[in-house]
């Protein structure tokens, strides 16, 4: 049982909802990300997703390409971002960390060298969204060989429709439910079926359900509360920080608010 898998049996067992933010690697710079990853531990962050700046980033939205082509342009490389996790591991970062990325950047690195440098450096999870299903059997023999590995987090989506049962038959640590069709980033305009469709995923998941993509309050996700078992919020969150200077309290206060909010 990995990082996230604790959490997640952690949260269950205290009837609470998970809350998860997306943020981009590098972004305004290394040094600002791991402060921001701290701030986030500190107002209790479930499991922090951290994106890993790609040329062509294209399941996202105009805010998260902006700050992954900004981050790119600062510098940022996967290499470096392996090196920012191995530091915050080491100056006490226990707060679970998924890598949101895509699949040409796993790989140009090697999937071999990928995956242990991952276990190495503290990764708990992956999210490939270019990746289908179908798509995995390379990458997850690779991840079944060592066994600090990251775990392989599914996506499915309102047009998953029969291939829900497939896709999260064998699930680890979350489901990622996304909310609407199209790029993240476009507020709470949720899929007209998206209750109908949730349903689907909760019936089948062996693991929690987590609805991502146009989320910015509690409120957006308080009518379908009864199904999901939390939330992730990405480009509402990049914005707020860039908004505010990165400055640490208002990340650790929207945090705080949206959890406690979530589960009242």
């Amino acid at each position: 049982m990995n990082r996230i898998e604790e959490k997640m049996t952690a949260l269950k067992n205290e009837g609470r909802k998970a809350f998860i933010t997306y943020t981009t690697a590098g972004l305004p710079d290394m040094e600002t990300t791991k402060k921001i990853m701290f701030a986030q531990q500190e107002a209790g962050i479930d499991v922090m997703e951290l994106g890993i700046p790609f040329s062509d980033p294209v399941a996202d939205g105009p805010v998260i390409q902006a700050a992954s082509y900004e981050a790119i342009q600062k510098g940022a490389t996967l290499t470096k971002i392996f090196t920012l996790m191995k530091e915050v591991r080491k100056e006490g970062l226990t707060t679970p960390v998924v890598f949101m990325m895509y699949y040409n950047t796993v790989y140009h690195y090697g999937l071999e060298e990928f995956v242990e440098m991952c276990a190495d450096c503290g990764v708990d999870g992956l999210i490939i969204p270019d990746l289908p299903y179908e798509e995995q059997k390379e990458i997850n023999a690779v991840l079944a060989e060592n066994e600090a590995a990251p775990i392989l987090i599914q996506l499915v989506s309102p047009v998953s429709k029969q291939r829900i049962p497939m896709i999260v038959n064998n699930a680890r640590g979350f489901v990622y439910c996304v909310s609407q069709m199209g790029v993240t980033g476009n507020g709470a305009n949720f899929h007209k079926q998206i209750r109908e469709y949730l349903l689907e995923v909760k019936k089948n998941s062996p693991v929690p359900v987590m609805m991502g993509f146009g989320i910015r309050t509690a409120g957006d996700v308080e009518p379908l509360e009864d199904i999901i078992d939390g939330a992730i919020v990405g480009s509402h969150f990049i914005t707020l920080m860039k908004e505010n200077n990165y400055d640490e309290n208002v990340i650790k206060e929207y945090i705080s608010s949206f959890k406690k909010e979530m589960n009242e």
